[in-house]
């Protein structure tokens, strides 16, 4: 995920969706640090400026499994622009938790929308039925982005969080 995109935009249905690989560091690196604070405080709900060599290792060495990551590259730059992914609940098998950034500049372009239907898809498969997700109370964009794959129930509120499940339809996303 990096910086500035060219002057003429490209629509989600043109960006390339593919699995995070490790060789994906470096990207993911400069993809973060074109988050905004507000986005990065939105991913990790705390102040987060850089990620360690260990988050990193998490991020981009991925089983596909349990743990599936895509990442969105725009095919101009072959930069990638969101990054999303799940990882299955040990207390329950057909339950993940779900995450999701988007870089600023293609904010609100339908980006996640397409990157989390995808990763639904890739869940279902794998025996998946529920994603859930801690996202702040004031986060509408992802409240709204849950909406779009299934039925959306409230587990908890707690400290201007809220926890969240949702029932992943047959074609949800």
């Amino acid at each position: 995920m990096t910086g500035p995109q060219p002057d003429s935009p490209l629509g989600a249905e043109e960006l390339e969706i593919r699995a995070v690989r490790p060789e994906d560091k470096a990207d993911l690196v400069r993809g973060f640090e074109h988050l905004s604070d507000r986005s990065r405080y939105r991913r990790f709900l705390s102040p987060h400026d850089h990620l360690s060599t260990a988050e990193l290792r998490y991020f981009t060495e991925v089983d596909h499994d349990d743990h599936e990551a895509l990442v969105a590259i725009d095919p101009r730059t072959s930069q990638g622009v969101a990054e999303a992914r799940f990882v299955r609940l040990p207390a329950d098998p057909h339950a993940a938790e779900l995450a999701i950034a988007v870089v600023e500049e293609w904010q609100g372009r339908g980006v996640g929308r397409r990157l989390v239907a995808e990763l639904a898809r890739r869940a279902r498969e794998e025996g998946i039925t529920v994603f859930t997700a801690l996202v702040l109370a004031s986060n509408r964009a992802m409240l709204a982005l849950a909406r779009t794959l299934g039925e959306v129930r409230v587990l908890s509120r707690e400290q201007g969080a809220v926890e969240i499940a949702i029932e992943l339809g047959e074609r949800g996303g």
